[in-house]
């Protein structure tokens, strides 16, 4: 990576090199095995007269607690092992050596310890050397290959410098920008995954072409910084018009204020769709049709043929439409029980329970259905199957699943299926229809408009997490932090020839501008940070 700048520009330069190697000249490879051949044997002449090094007791404690620290990793099955290398290091620590073994002892503890745990000093001198032989020459070889990126990147620097300090770029490029955009960035994903190595990866693969044309898109960004907020704006194309129909096809779904209800003003956040999961189907088709005259394209278009004999697309868009929603309502605090372990002095295990305290999300996920019976029967099924029933019942117009011992994230979670939806729900009370604020309704006008839309309360969300910091320093930076973090909001649509999101992020303090906005935050949390540092004066 290399940086130049002058008094008006910096220029920031990735380069990437290898140096190719001819496989197919031998004579190099037979000069370069021969001169390794002699090289080796010269070291090993020249070890050969190395003294032996003495026993170092601290290295060897090292080397046991090195391997106390692999065997905790299963600490069950290696107790008895940890066990007997604690007692050795209590030993190295008091006598400065192992035990001698007494004349036709049986004990293998301690008789070959050092061929256990260490090289022979000759050997492991070797094998020191012949590593930094190998470093020195790995070196040698980088800096070759610096030479050679520094002469390419200076070389770019001088022709950027020399000229009107304009950068190529095509207008196909540029017509993705706004001239008031702070900061644009353009991707080419198609030629990314398709050429260099990507591309030739994927090559290698038998059906490697429908990925290929999966990624041959491009994708462009505009990044604004507001008096009050931080947009993103991005673009998304596929480079095949047909495909990209279809991905606007997609985003053509109908509305649904039902699930638009759900929306309020006092959640954490939440995320909404109104897509047209019909046009999925025509998306995959386009996809394979697409694929390039690869070793198996008829064989993609008769699977396309079955798939689409086979399916009833129509069937199966109506149990699942498109339209969605996810609400995460609040995190409440729940304790939950769990297994440690302990050791006495004579390093025996003991188990024992111990308590903690997580976050435990609150949450609704509904989604439309034109085909409630088939829900209702996967539903009635869980309840009577004598493997799933145990955990499944119905009350009321309820499902529940519930664990007869629950340590994970939530305790029970409810189904139903009513006036065309499905819903999943950690609480039954939330599937009731309240009265909306006029900003929630401004919101879940929002969400049945655009084909994707969610806001996020970050300020919120850490309300929820406040159990997981535990440092008087972690607690006083959240605190700053949940003061001064905004909201995420974002939409999506079909746009002309493109998808378009808009990402929009609300600051609550009195920055210069949301760009600075970002500075002042970092800064004052490094103050926070410097404060925990300074030495108490007494």
């Amino acid at each position: 990576m290399f940086v130049a700048w002058n008094g008006d520009r910096a220029v920031l330069k990735m380069i990437s090199y290898t140096k190719p190697y001819d496989w197919s000249d031998e004579a190099i490879t037979d000069s370069a095995v021969a001169v390794a051949d002699s090289a080796a044997a010269a070291v090993d002449s020249a070890y050969a007269d190395l003294p032996e090094k003495p026993f170092d007791y601290r290295e060897e404690i090292d080397y046991l607690k090195d391997d106390i620290k692999y065997l905790k990793e299963s600490i069950k099955e290696n107790k008895a092992e940890i066990a007997k290398k604690e007692k050795d290091i209590k030993y190295l620590e008091k006598h400065h050596q192992y035990p001698e073994e007494k004349k036709g002892s049986t004990d293998k503890n301690y008789g070959d310890k050092e061929s256990e745990f260490t090289l022979p000093p000759l050997k492991q001198e070797i094998e020191e050397k012949e590593d930094l032989a190998y470093q020195k020459e790995l070196d040698s070889i980088r800096i070759q290959e610096f030479k050679l990126v520094k002469k390419i990147a200076e070389d770019s620097f001088n022709t950027y410098f020399n000229s009107s300090l304009e950068l190529d770029v095509s207008k196909d490029i540029l017509k993705f920008r706004d001239a008031n955009a702070d900061v644009f960035v353009y991707t080419d994903y198609g030629r990314i995954v398709n050429e260099g190595i990507y591309g030739k990866m994927m090559k290698r693969y038998e059906f490697g072409e429908i990925f290929n044309n999966i990624y041959n898109s491009n994708s462009s960004y505009n990044l604004y910084f507001d008096k009050e907020k931080v947009r993103l704006v991005s673009s998304y194309q596929h480079k095949n018009p047909e495909v990209q129909s279809h991905f606007s096809a997609i985003y053509k779904g109908k509305k649904n204020k039902n699930l638009m209800s759900l929306i309020n003003d006092k959640s954490i956040g939440y995320y909404a769709i109104n897509i047209d999961g019909s046009k999925y189907f025509d998306l995959m088709y386009s996809l394979l049709k697409n694929s390039g005259e690869s070793e198996y394209h008829k064989e993609m278009e008769l699977m396309m043929e079955t798939m689409k004999i086979v399916l009833d697309e129509e069937a199966i868009a109506k149990i699942a439409p498109g339209n969605g929603i996810f609400v995460l309502n609040e995190l409440k605090t729940k304790t939950v029980e769990y297994t440690d372990y302990d050791y006495d002095d004579d390093y025996n295990e003991k188990e024992v329970k111990k308590t903690k305290e997580v976050a435990m999300p609150n949450f609704t996920f509904a989604f439309a259905t034109e085909n409630e019976g088939y829900w209702n029967r996967i539903f009635n099924l869980l309840t009577t199957n004598k493997n799933t029933a145990k955990k499944f019942s119905k009350n009321g117009d309820f499902y529940a699943f519930k664990e007869e011992k629950s340590t994970g994230y939530f305790d029970q979670l409810f189904f139903s299926v009513k006036n065309g939806t499905v819903y999943v729900t950690t609480s039954t009370d939330n599937i009731t229809v309240k009265n909306q604020s006029d900003i929630s309704k401004n919101w879940a006008k929002d969400s049945a408009k655009y084909p994707a839309s969610g806001r996020f309360d970050i300020e919120r969300l850490l309300t929820g997490l406040e159990k997981e910091f535990k440092s008087p320093s972690e607690r006083k930076t959240l605190d700053f932090v949940k003061k001064n973090v905004g909201e995420v909001y974002f939409k999506s649509e079909a746009k002309g020839d493109a998808l378009e999101t808009e990402i929009d992020y609300s600051i609550k303090n009195s920055s210069e501008n949301s760009l600075m906005y970002f500075f002042d935050l970092i800064d004052e949390i490094r103050k926070i940070k410097e404060s925990e540092k300074k030495q108490p004066i007494l």
